[in-house]
C-alpha cells in the first residue's frame, strides 16, 4: 500500500474514533483552493459548540508523528481554519487536535497547536 492510501486509511480510522467520542464529521480533506499557500485540513468535526480541526498522522512512533508537522504547515493549517471559520461565520469554540496512529494505537492530542 502506498503512502497516499495509508493516509486515507488513517483518516478513516480517525473519523470513526472521533464519531465514537460524539463528534460529527463536518468535512474531510478541506482545502481553500490550489495555489493559495494554505494547507489541507484532514478532518473538521463538530460536537455541540466546539469545532475541531484535526491533523492525522500515521507513523511508527508518536514522536515521528509530531516531527512530521512543521511550523510552516501549522501556519498554513491556521490560515485554512480561519478561512473556514469566516466562511461559516462560526461563533463557537475552535481548536486544533492531532491524531497519531502508530501500530494498533490511536493517540489523540487535544489543543496540539
Amino acid at each position: 500500500m502506498n503512502s497516499y492510501k495509508i493516509g486515507i486509511f488513517a483518516e478513516i480510522i480517525a473519523c470513526a474514533y472521533l464519531m465514537l467520542h460524539g463528534f460529527r464529521i463536518v468535512k474531510r480533506r478541506y482545502t481553500t483552493g490550489r495555489y493559495t499557500g494554505r494547507a489541507e485540513i484532514d478532518i473538521i468535526a463538530k460536537r455541540g459548540n466546539l469545532i475541531i480541526f484535526v491533523e492525522v498522522k500515521k507513523r511508527k512512533t508518536i514522536s515521528a508523528g509530531f516531527d512530521a508537522i512543521t511550523w510552516t504547515q501549522i501556519k498554513r493549517l491556521r490560515a485554512a481554519a480561519e478561512t473556514y471559520l469566516l466562511q461559516k461565520r462560526w461563533m463557537g469554540n475552535a481548536r486544533f487536535d492531532v491524531i497519531i496512529i502508530h501500530g494498533f494505537h490511536i493517540n489523540w492530542i487535544k489543543q496540539a497547536f
